[in-house]
């Protein structure tokens, strides 16, 4: 069965956006070019208002994936769960397909005998150990985020070291909103590891408005032009061997 490359975008924000596109029709667009979009509210002292929770759970339902409200200290067990939960959901969705074109109709791995069902599930487990990840992490740096930060940085290297224990290939890539000079900048180009964190975190400067839509914008652009230049350099490559053969 093939999947190809699951994307995902993993949002890590405690507030309301309030600059810029609407970012539940941003996690729309998202989902129609198949990236899913997932959402971490980090909470502090029960302090989440209706509106902040209504958004993190619009986000993420507009866009195909998942959402969790957590306290900071919870905040990486949370991203490996939410990084997972969303993989399997992802790959029943395409098991599903696979199921209505076989058996027709509107067939769903919940239809399916026990026995069957379990063997199913096996498949996706087995999928979500070989396929190839892509998470794009955007980290909400507005200004009540500042002591949160050291929190986000342990959690994503958590990520890391839980999702490299997999077969198949992670990449990671990290933007934070606002930037310095623009709503959005990008802190870490795709990479296997994410430990150069480290230092990058300590760097960062908090502050400013929350552009939570232009974040999601940017992140679909980031992923389209990674997709082109792969495309070009196959495209190359081919060239490349047909006149040297």
């Amino acid at each position: 069965m093939k999947t190809g490359t699951l994307k995902q975008i993993l949002l890590i924000t405690d507030g309301c956006s309030n600059s810029g596109e609407d970012p539940i029709a941003m996690a729309a667009l998202a989902k129609e070019q198949g990236i899913t979009v997932n959402v971490i509210g980090v909470m502090e002292q029960d302090i989440i208002d209706d509106q902040g929770l209504n958004e993190i759970e619009n986000i993420a339902m507009s866009g195909g994936g998942v959402s969790q409200v957590v306290y900071a200290q919870q905040l990486s067990q949370t991203v490996q769960m939410v990084t997972r939960k969303a993989m399997t959901q992802t790959l029943q969705g395409v098991v599903n397909k696979e199921l209505q074109q076989i058996l027709g109709g509107s067939k769903t791995v919940e239809d399916l005998p026990p026995e069957k069902r379990g063997e199913v599930m096996e498949v996706v487990d087995e999928l979500g150990e070989t396929v190839e990840l892509e998470v794009l992490i955007l980290v909400d740096t507005s200004a009540s985020m500042k002591h949160k930060l050291p929190t986000v940085k342990e959690a994503l290297l958590d990520l890391s070291l839980s999702l490299n224990a997999r077969s198949g290939d992670n990449r990671f890539s990290v933007f934070v909103f606002p930037g310095k000079k623009k709503d959005v900048e990008k802190l870490l180009d795709w990479t296997p590891r994410l430990e150069s964190l480290t230092t990058i975190f300590s760097k960062l400067t908090t502050g400013g408005i929350t552009p939570t839509g232009p974040a999601i914008r940017e992140a679909l652009h980031y992923f389209k032009k990674k997709r082109s230049l792969r495309s070009l350099l196959s495209r190359d490559d081919e060239q490349y061997f047909e006149e040297s053969v």
